[in-house]
C-alpha cells in the first residue's frame, strides 16, 4: 500500500516539475525578494469535525511554517488528543501529545513578490508521547467460564516518518486555506504490539504500521522585510 503512495507522489512531483520547465522563461528572474520573511500559523479545521463524527476519539492539531531560501519552508506541527475504548469485553483510555518537524518544497514558481500561493511536497519526523491508562478485559471460555483481568497502564513513545503533499491558497491578505495529504510510517513498532492505543493524535490508529491522513488548514501569515 505504501508503495502505491510513493509512486503517486513521485509521478505528481515529476509532472509539476516538468510543467515548471516548460513554462519558465530562459532568463526569468525569481520574484522572491531575498529579504522577504513570512511566518504562518494555523489550525486544522478537519479535526473538530472528526471529533463530532467519531465519538470515541478526539484530536486538535496546529501548524506553523517559515519561509527559507530556495522555495523551502520549515514546518513545525503539534497537538494533543486521545481515545476511549468502551466495549463489553475491553475498556481503556489513552491520551497523547505530539510534535512534528520537517520541510516543504514549493513546486510553483512565484510570479510576483505578493504571490505566496503554494503547491508543495515535503517530509516530516513525528514524535508522540502516549499514556494508556489501566485496561480491563473480560474473556469467556467453555471450561473456565467468564474471566476478568486488568492490564497495567503504560507510557509509550511513538516515532514515525511522513511524506506530504498539498496546497495553500491566500484568500485575503495574510489569510490562507489549504490541505495536506500524508503517508505515515511507524518507525518503532515494538511498544505497540500489545494493546496499542486505538488512536494516536498526529499519527492515527495505533495498531497500524502505515497510515494515510488528511488535514484541512486555516492559517494566518505575518510578513516583514529583514534589514540584513
Amino acid at each position: 500500500m505504501y508503495r502505491s503512495f510513493f509512486s503517486i507522489l513521485f509521478l505528481f512531483v515529476c509532472t509539476v516539475a516538468s510543467a515548471q520547465v516548460d513554462t519558465a522563461k530562459p532568463h526569468s528572474i525569481s520574484a522572491i525578494k531575498p529579504l522577504q520573511r513570512q511566518l504562518r500559523f494555523g489550525i486544522d479545521l478537519s479535526r473538530p469535525v472528526m471529533n463530532i463524527l467519531v465519538n470515541n476519539r478526539h484530536s486538535y492539531e496546529f501548524i506553523a511554517d517559515y519561509n527559507l531560501p530556495k522555495d523551502l519552508y520549515l514546518v513545525l506541527e503539534g497537538g494533543f488528543g486521545g481515545s476511549d475504548i468502551d466495549y463489553p469485553d475491553l475498556k481503556y483510555t489513552s491520551t497523547n501529545s505530539f510534535i512534528k518537524l520537517g520541510v516543504d518544497r514549493s513546486m510553483l514558481q512565484r510570479m510576483f513578490p505578493e504571490d505566496w500561493d503554494l503547491l508543495f511536497v515535503g517530509a516530516r519526523y513525528g514524535l508522540g508521547f502516549v499514556h494508556r491508562k489501566e485496561a480491563t478485559f473480560t474473556t469467556n471460555d467453555q471450561f473456565w467460564g467468564q474471566t476478568t483481568g486488568i492490564v497495567a497502564g503504560d507510557n509509550m513513545t511513538a516515532h514515525w516518518a511522513e511524506l506530504t503533499a498539498g496546497i495553500r491558497v491566500e484568500l485575503f491578505k495574510g489569510l490562507f486555506t489549504g490541505y495536506t495529504i500524508r503517508g505515515k510510517f511507524l518507525i518503532n513498532q515494538g511498544p505497540f504490539r500489545e494493546l496499542p492505543p486505538a488512536y494516536i493524535s498526529g499519527y492515527g490508529k495505533g495498531e497500524k504500521n502505515t497510515v494515510f491522513d488528511f488535514n484541512f488548514y486555516l492559517q494566518y501569515a505575518i510578513r516583514w522585510t529583514s534589514k540584513q
